[in-house]
Order: C-alpha cells, then sequence, then structure tokens
C-alpha cells in the first residue's frame, strides 16, 4: 500500500487543465476542419470521391462544405485535395444544437448553445445521463467511458452516467441504431422522466455515418422521429475533450471562445507539413 502511495504521489496530477487551460492531445489528433473554396479548382471532386462517409457537399463549388455529422475524420480528403482547400485543425470544439449546423464552410468554430435559462434552472449544475449503445463499434462507447477516467474526470463537472433510465436527466445514443436496438432505444427514452435530454454520439449516432441499408434506422433522430435532438456530438469517435466540451457548454458552464486560439495551438495541421 505505501509503495502504491509513493507511485501515485509521484505521478501528480494527472487530470487535464481544460476548460481553464489547454487539453493535451496526441499528435496525430484530427478536430474542426477549416475549408477554403475558393482555392478549389472547378468542378474538382477529388475530396468528394476520396471521402467514404459522403461527407463532402458540393464540392468543386464556392458552396462547398464538409457534413461533420458524417465525417469519420479519416485524413483522405485532406490528403486528396490538390490546392490544400481543406484541412483539419487542432479545435475539439464541435459540438452542435443543430444537424444543419454540422455542415461547416469556412474556418469559424463550432461553438454549441446552452440550453434555456428554465432547463438550466431545473438540470442545476449537474447531469445524469443514461448511455444506449445502439449497434455501434464500441469506439464512442470506449471514448464515453475514457471521459471518466482520471485524464478527464467527468465527474468532477457532476457529470455522471447512471444504470437506470429512471434516475438519468438525458439519453446518449451511440450507434446507427440497428433494428434490434430501435425498441430498446424507444422504451429507454420513455422510461426517461421529463424534462430529459437526447445526446447524439459519433456519426453514426448522427446521421447512420458509415452504415446504410435497411437493417439500421441512420441515427437518433431516424429513431425517434418525433423526439427533438438536445446536442449533436460528431466524430468517430469524439475525443474525451470534445465531449466534455459540448455537453459543458450545453449546461451553459462554458460559453463563448474562452480560449485563446493562438496561445492553445488549437489552429494549424494536424501533423506536421
Amino acid at each position: 500500500m505505501i509503495d502504491l502511495l509513493r507511485v501515485r504521489a509521484r505521478l501528480g496530477r494527472q487530470t487535464v487543465a481544460y476548460p481553464e487551460g489547454p487539453a493535451r492531445f496526441p499528435e496525430r489528433f484530427r478536430g474542426r476542419p477549416a475549408l477554403d473554396p475558393s482555392r478549389c479548382p472547378d468542378g474538382c471532386r477529388a475530396c468528394a470521391e476520396a471521402c467514404p462517409a459522403g461527407a463532402v457537399l458540393a464540392p468543386g463549388t464556392p458552396g462547398m462544405k464538409l457534413d461533420l455529422g458524417r465525417c469519420t475524420f479519416c485524413p483522405g480528403c485532406e490528403e486528396a485535395c490538390p490546392a490544400g482547400a481543406l484541412r483539419f485543425t487542432r479545435d475539439y470544439r464541435l459540438a452542435a444544437r443543430s444537424r444543419e449546423a454540422l455542415k461547416v464552410s469556412g474556418d469559424e468554430p463550432l461553438l454549441a448553445e446552452a440550453l434555456g435559462a428554465e432547463l438550466r434552472r431545473l438540470l442545476g449544475r449537474s447531469l445524469r445521463l443514461r448511455q444506449v449503445s445502439a449497434g455501434g463499434c464500441n469506439g464512442c462507447e470506449a471514448e464515453l467511458n475514457a471521459a471518466g477516467n482520471i485524464q478527464f474526470d467527468l465527474s468532477r463537472f457532476g457529470i455522471q452516467f447512471v444504470a437506470s433510465p429512471r434516475h438519468a436527466d438525458g439519453v446518449v445514443v451511440t450507434g446507427p441504431v440497428s433494428d434490434h436496438m430501435r425498441e430498446a432505444l424507444r422504451r429507454t427514452w420513455e422510461a426517461t422522466p421529463a424534462p430529459r435530454l437526447l445526446v447524439a454520439v459519433g456519426a453514426c449516432a448522427i446521421s447512420g455515418g458509415i452504415f446504410e441499408g435497411g437493417s439500421v434506422a441512420g441515427g437518433a433522430a431516424a429513431a425517434l422521429p418525433d423526439v427533438p435532438v438536445d446536442l449533436f456530438i460528431p466524430g468517430c469517435p469524439p475525443h474525451p475533450i470534445t465531449l466534455l466540451d459540448g455537453l459543458l457548454r450545453l449546461l451553459g458552464r462554458v460559453s463563448g471562445d474562452r480560449l485563446q486560439l493562438a496561445a492553445t495551438g488549437l489552429v494549424g495541421p494536424a501533423r506536421p507539413e
């Protein structure tokens, strides 16, 4: 026991500084994309043809966009673009309140808006969530688990995952929602007391991602068409800091552009030139 305490003391503080300071990311981390359609040759479809998820919209035109709700954040489009019109930055802020907001162009950060004042008053500063793995690959599920470890420590913000939807403030959905999970997701949602939140985490839960066909619904919104999604957190899978940022912005505990981009290295290519 003494040896364990000595090791722990030697390791020191392991929890990331976010949101009061910069978070740590691996060198290969890819965050929010930056698009400059003016550099794209007319009619060029190289980026769209390289995308496995069909996330590049209107390629080769001034209206080119990237649908983060479908994007798997692979480097295919960036590597295929001959003019450098599309690149991934290291900005982890990706969550949005609406599906349309995930179709991005230009180089602006995504800053999810907070819930209304009344709902924030009812929820307080804490949040209890029931997670439903609806046919995913377990990538997003693994990142949700990682969000609770010593490095990211989701619970320090009063956000916890619970075993029963009857004890939850909302439901977090991962996966494209397979046929076998549609009814389970519906029952979980109905068992969650109102007022309640619905959060879609990962490309599959937002749009179906790379999964298509009759055996999947195509995401949380498609599986529960009568239920509005309160927060979309894109990624394949999203980084735990992206999850934290989205949930804290939803609760109004992080707002605006709190961190200076130049100071924290959020802007720039995802890998050395």
